[in-house]
């Protein structure tokens, strides 16, 4: 799946609610580039998500965080069924 088609399905699910691998429950919106945590106040930006999916699933969750701004956000979308499909 192309990136531009999970990115839409991010879109899709804002507003939702989604868990981190600890089980912290977030919800989020979407405005342009921009990946807006509810808990947190965490902005992060649609480029970070593209470049932790190009290394999916060879990276590890501990070793996103060298990578991307608000790791546990970005993991838990790319790996939650609605986006990735398992």
């Amino acid at each position: 799946m192309s990136f531009e088609e999970v990115w839409s399905k991010i879109e899709k699910h804002a507003g939702e609610t989604f868990h981190t691998k600890d089980g912290v429950e977030f919800t989020y919106k979407i405005e342009g580039d921009l990946f807006i945590a509810a808990e947190g106040d965490q902005t992060i930006l649609k480029s970070d998500f593209q470049r932790a999916y190009r290394m999916i699933p060879q990276v590890l969750p501990e070793e996103i965080e060298k990578i991307v701004k608000g790791p546990a956000y970005v993991w838990s979308v790319l790996n939650d069924e609605r986006i990735s499909e398992g």
